[in-house]
């Protein structure tokens, strides 16, 4: 979420309490829709990792260890494209 949120306020995009929620809706409408900035791809990340995140951390279910390999990819790769952006 910290790289959507650099990404955002590289673009001008800047708010002073920064819910999850908005971050996503603002990564995904203005930087991948609108502006293009990021590839189309990118726009499911976010929810998708929190939705993991919140089930290794809240739920009695457990996170396989292919599920968290894939999330770690996921996030290297939105990193990278994030960096490679505003760096």
């Amino acid at each position: 979420m910290q790289s959507a949120i650099a990404a955002l306020a590289d673009n001008g995009i800047k708010r002073e309490r920064m819910e999850y929620k908005w971050v996503q809706a603002e990564f995904a409408g203005k930087l991948i829709k609108s502006r293009k900035v990021y590839p189309a791809k990118l726009k499911s990340y976010l929810p998708e990792m929190l939705a993991i995140r919140e089930k290794a951390d809240y739920k009695t279910d457990k996170v396989n260890k292919k599920k968290a390999a894939e999330q770690l990819c996921m996030a290297k790769e939105m990193l990278n494209l994030i960096e490679k952006e505003i760096l």
